[in-house]
């Protein structure tokens, strides 16, 4: 007899997209995610390029459908163990580890007044703090708290309990390990920006004002740790220029050699974000080859034909920061003009090459991949999706995902 059920491991848009597309047409998902919330990397983005767009509606609108789908359970927290089996046919053993606030949380935030400890907020890169309990973000699903165990002071302290009104706070919680019986493995669990602390010419990741694209994608988000504002985070003052360096880490033979795809659009996109804070703000994009392929065009050559905003074809070889301003100097050749330019800038944004979970967390089974990590197997039953296979925009992944939930789907069925 035929399984169908289907194991999605990532809750971020191409994980969810898998999840709500083979559960819409009968089948049973399951879907497992590390972190305490789903909507991944998205979730995160401050707006969709090119109509400049907040992500929240979408997200808002696949959580709808898992809501209202009882053919779908999904674990956050949790990761997979052990993979064992074939097509139609494997055993996955899952850890959840503990998020030690239960179901009965209403999200009143009573417990995060009272907690006297913080943490590093994850979501936003680090740049700012949370409580130890804390709700990872405004629009989180679920809508729940979660208790950070590194940072919490312990049993000794009980402030979290007592302002809870609900019994929502369970610290004696544990972890748990259990098995999912599934015909077929949808893998979906995103990418990371490239470790700047690797990228010695750009500072190692030591230099205030140089930040990553993505750091810059929640320092413009309303919701974000400078509640939309750009600033220089040596300072907090507002800036006058501002560098975006392309390629930092991808397309290098010494770091990444795939080229990240979205980059481009992204710094384009980040761009309009300098630019409507700051009109007079001088813009400069350094870049290898500008690659916004098909519709992406008009998007690029608007922002390139925008006041103050000049790309210089020449990757940039090195930054410099002033040990007393932390002012920035861009060192880089215009291969245009053939001159060797040394600008110096308020800030810094480097657009980190993509590079997939699975290089760091590999998947349990005999899976093969490419040089940089990602995923390039024709292991029947378990399929990658969306920027575990290659890195891709969203609107692709989205469309990587449909076609990994129909591949899902005709596993169940040979098996």
């Amino acid at each position: 007899m035929a399984n169908k059920s289907i194991l999605v491991v990532g809750g971020g848009i191409s994980g969810l997209t898998t999840a709500v597309e083979a559960a819409e047409v009968g089948y049973e998902v399951y879907i497992v995610e590390q972190k305490p919330y789903l909507g991944g990397k998205v979730a995160q983005i401050n707006q969709y390029f090119p109509k400049l767009c907040p992500p929240n509606c979408g997200l808002e609108i696949n959580f709808q459908r898992i809501r209202k789908n009882p053919n779908i359970t999904f674990y956050t927290m949790a990761e997979v163990e052990a993979i064992t089996g074939q097509e139609g046919n494997f055993t996955v053993t899952v850890k959840q580890n503990p998020r030690f606030v239960n179901e009965n949380c209403t999200g009143c935030n009573k417990c995060t007044e009272a907690c006297p400890a913080d943490r590093a907020n994850t979501f936003n890169y680090g740049i700012d703090k949370t409580k130890a309990i804390y709700l990872p973000h405004e629009f989180s699903f679920p809508q729940q708290y979660v208790i950070d165990a590194e940072a919490c002071l312990g049993k000794g302290c009980t402030k979290c309990v007592e302002a809870c009104a609900y019994n929502a706070i369970d610290v004696n919680m544990q972890a748990k390990s259990f098995e999912l019986n599934v015909g077929a493995i949808v893998y979906a669990t995103g990418w990371n920006s490239y470790d700047v602390t690797k990228l010695a010419y750009y500072g190692g990741g030591q230099y205030a004002n140089v930040i990553t694209n993505t750091v810059m994608e929640r320092m413009a988000a309303t919701n974000g740790p400078t509640q939309g504002k750009i600033v220089r985070p040596s300072d907090g003052k507002e800036i006058n220029s501002i560098a975006f360096i392309q390629c930092a880490g991808s397309r290098d033979e010494n770091h990444l050699s795939a080229c990240s795809t979205v980059c481009c659009m992204a710094s384009l996109k980040q761009a309009t974000y300098v630019r409507d804070q700051y009109p007079d703000a001088k813009i400069s994009i350094f870049y290898i080859d500008i690659r916004t392929r098909g519709r992406h065009e008009d998007f690029f050559n608007k922002v390139q034909n925008e006041a103050n905003v000049t790309l210089v074809k020449g990757k940039a070889g090195e930054l410099e920061e002033d040990p007393e301003t932390k002012d920035i100097t861009v060192i880089a050749e215009d291969q245009m003009s053939q001159q060797l330019m040394q600008e110096k800038f308020d800030l810094v944004v480097l657009a980190t090459g993509m590079y997939p979970a699975t290089a760091d967390t590999k998947i349990p089974f005999a899976v093969d991949y490419d040089k940089d990590g990602f995923v390039a197997s024709n292991t029947p039953g378990i399929y990658g999706a969306g920027c575990v296979k290659s890195p891709m925009d969203v609107s692709a992944s989205v469309k990587d995902a449909t076609a990994a939930a129909l591949k899902a789907i005709q596993s169940t069925v040979r098996g």
